[in-house]
């Protein structure tokens, strides 16, 4: 099913997210965005969202609108950052502080794997991917690395614009399917 199948599936209460959605997934809509960036965030937020019909939409257009590389990078965030923000909201929310002292032990080199654009990139599908799962330590951490990489803030609003909107529409959709 295409996105445009989707939104069309979206019931009439959901109107701004059917307006919303053709908005961000434009660059008109997205300022400080490019059109692979824009499809590399609405991947990993699908992803995130776990609705399987927009993600196998949004993929679609991820590969209609990025390189190859891109689209695995947009997949290894969402991949990363589903652990990632598990564990830091865990170390955020807390209490004892001994838990900060303790190393993560986990493995996370895809991080390191990516220099230059393709850094900001991933970033901002880790960004976007960590607001969809309510990680602040994760959002505060990744929002520091794309603007000391150059990203502009508008650039960055755009990436979160994104993901709530794909998330959004998602459980609408979602909901809809459970309701037959």
């Amino acid at each position: 099913m295409s996105v445009a199948e989707l939104r069309s599936k979206l019931p009439e209460y959901a109107k701004d997210l059917k307006l919303n959605l053709d908005s961000v997934l434009s660059e008109a809509g997205a300022p400080g965005l490019n059109k692979a960036q824009i499809a590399m965030v609405a991947l990993g937020s699908a992803i995130a969202a776990r609705y399987k019909p927009l993600t196998e939409a949004l993929a679609v257009f991820a590969e209609e609108n990025a390189t190859p590389e891109q689209v695995t990078a947009a997949k290894g965030s969402a991949a990363i950052m589903g652990m990632n923000n598990i564990y830091y909201r865990f170390q955020h929310l807390v209490s004892h502080p001994e838990y900060a002292s303790i190393p993560a032990k986990l493995r996370m080199n895809v991080i390191g794997a990516y220099k230059g654009d393709a850094k900001n990139d991933f970033e901002l599908v880790s960004l976007a991917v960590s607001a969809v799962n309510g990680c602040g330590m994760c959002i505060d951490s990744h929002d520091k690395v794309l603007r000391d990489g150059g990203i502009p803030v508008q650039a960055i609003q755009s990436a979160v614009r994104i993901a709530s909107v794909i998330h959004g529409v998602a459980v609408v959709l979602e909901q809809a399917d459970a309701a037959g």
